[in-house]
């Protein structure tokens, strides 16, 4: 039988903090005790943080990001090319192409994928709003950055599918080596895309 050693508002800070993702009971464990001992430097902004989060941020209700401005920072930025609409399955996949900064478009958030096992059917994501968004802005190019698996590619084809009588382009994001990549840590299945994606030297 485990023995208590902490009060009841700590049990609770601790299994708060292991629900969320890569940390487990014991991070969690750390995670709280440092917390605590830090309370004027991490603790009390961190609940400030957490209330204004809470407060003030919410889904942009043209693209699906996260922002305390509705419509998001990304959709109200003018210098931003208009023509192209990057598809991404969660706001993750957006940030992260961000970080990168090398797409300078809009995005659409979908919200996950069409899973058949798990019942998440087109009307469980932000489809319907893709195809209306394709139709009615002037987007010349949707480009699918769509993860590299099976949910994740039967998503791409109804998409495109979907997308086929209008009057755009349909593109995907390169599968194969990354930058920096050295061969013999690479997956197969990473290595036959790049061989079938291979191009002129």
């Amino acid at each position: 039988m485990n023995k208590r050693v902490t009060g009841p508002e700590i049990e609770r800070l601790i299994q708060l903090l292991a629900k969320l993702p890569g940390l487990g009971p014991r991070s969690a464990r750390r995670a709280a005790l440092h917390l605590i001992k830090k309370k004027e430097q991490l603790l009390t902004p961190l609940q400030a943080a957490i209330a204004d989060t809470l407060e003030k941020v919410g889904v942009c209700t043209t693209c699906g990001n996260i922002d305390s401005t509705d419509p998001c920072t990304i959709c109200g930025d003018p210098r931003r090319d208009q023509s192209i609409l990057c598809v991404v399955e969660e706001v993750g996949d957006l940030w992260a192409l961000e970080r990168a900064s090398a797409y300078s478009g809009q995005y659409h958030v979908l919200g996950g994928t069409l899973s058949a096992i798990d019942g998440i059917g087109p009307d469980d994501l932000n489809l319907p709003q893709l195809i209306k968004r394709a139709s009615e802005e002037n987007i010349t190019e949707v480009l699918l950055a769509m993860n590299a698996t099976v949910d994740g590619q039967t998503t791409a084809h109804f998409i495109t599918d979907k997308l086929d009588t209008m009057d755009v382009k349909v593109s995907r994001l390169a599968h194969g080596v990354p930058v920096g990549g050295e061969l013999d840590y690479l997956d197969e299945g990473t290595l036959a895309a790049a061989i079938k994606a291979r191009r002129p030297f």
